[in-house]
């Protein structure tokens, strides 16, 4: 199953010889920010369900959802703001956490201000918290979750990865920086494979100096909080898709062994699929369909009994 959000971009940020940024328009834009479903037998070929609509009423964009230890679906997503308690405001920024027993009703919803009180060394404020995730990390017992945040006037800009450690959903440890490549990142999701960690993540640089870099790139760490070392892929000196693409989700590949690694290449308005044996060489998959528009998936395995109540709660499905 994949959940992902609907978006078509009103422009795409460039910089010009001088420096200068300016907005470039992109053709037909609209965003449904809501949950949406869909489903796959084989990794490739995807179904959405609900006709491509929402699945649920709660605003959100780069849904990230798994199946806690917990037995429990544990739901991260950008955005969360009018979940905010009255006690939190002014706090700084929040993502989305929901828990769900059967990803139809959604038993809690709430806003995670988990980078209250963080300031950088000029005493500046965070400005974001974008595509949250968290991972259940084996070796240590704990719940690790990670996110981009910047300081700058965009949250594109200079952006690092954080991450806090929490047992019980309830209590949180004080956010770390987690990942400072030599370039701005967003977009982070880890893999546990072979006793190391795989840390995927979109190097977000187009600057005049460094030219069009805006795609997905892989480290490489023997412990959670690394140190990692950045992969040198084939693509662009040293990416591992083509660009412009962001939101990485890597899954085992459901026709045989390797690993499939799913992306979006947000600015042209379709999904990208690359597979692979050994998590760094990657070949593009050609033959797929992906439902219209999707953006920033997150995919995961379901059980019979989930997909078919799904398929009841939500009928209507679209080749």
């Amino acid at each position: 199953m994949m959940a992902y959000f609907r978006q078509r971009y009103e422009g795409r940020v460039e910089i010009d010889a001088q420096g200068k940024e300016h907005q470039v328009p992109l053709a037909d834009p609209m965003a449904v920010e809501y949950l949406h479903l869909a489903i796959s037998a084989d990794g490739r070929k995807w179904t959405p369900l609900n006709e491509n609509k929402p699945v649920w009423n709660q605003r959100l964009r780069d849904p990230f959802l798994r199946r806690g230890p917990d037995g429990m679906w544990h739901l991260m997503g950008t955005g969360g703001g009018n979940l905010r308690k009255a006690e939190e405001r002014g706090s700084g920024p929040v993502c989305l956490h929901a828990v769900s027993s059967d990803l139809l009703k959604w038993d809690l919803v709430e806003a995670l201000p988990l980078m209250k009180g963080v300031k950088d060394g000029e005493g500046r404020p965070v400005r974001n918290i974008w595509a949250p995730e968290w991972f259940a990390d084996p070796k240590s017992g704990d719940t690790f979750l990670i996110w981009s945040s910047s300081f700058e006037d965009a949250g594109w800009k200079k952006s690092r990865l954080w991450y806090s450690r929490t047992k019980d959903w309830k209590t949180f440890t004080s956010a770390k920086e987690f990942f400072s490549a030599p370039y701005s990142v967003i977009d982070g999701t880890l893999l546990l494979e072979g006793g190391k960690y795989y840390l995927f993540h979109k190097e977000e640089e187009f600057t005049r100096e460094t030219g069009e870099r805006r795609a997905i790139r892989v480290a490489v760490a023997d412990q959670i909080e690394g140190p990692y070392k950045i992969h040198e892929g084939p693509l662009n000196k040293g990416q591992i898709v083509p660009v412009i693409t962001e939101g990485p989700s890597i899954v085992p590949d459901p026709k045989g062994e390797g690993w499939l690694l799913f992306y979006d290449y947000c600015m042209t308005n379709r999904f990208g699929l690359s597979s692979s044996k050994d998590l760094l060489n990657w070949e593009i998959e050609e033959k797929v369909e992906f439902p219209a528009d999707a953006r920033h998936g997150s995919v995961f395995k379901v059980d019979a009994k989930e997909l078919e109540a799904l398929k009841a709660a939500f009928p209507g499905e679209t080749p």
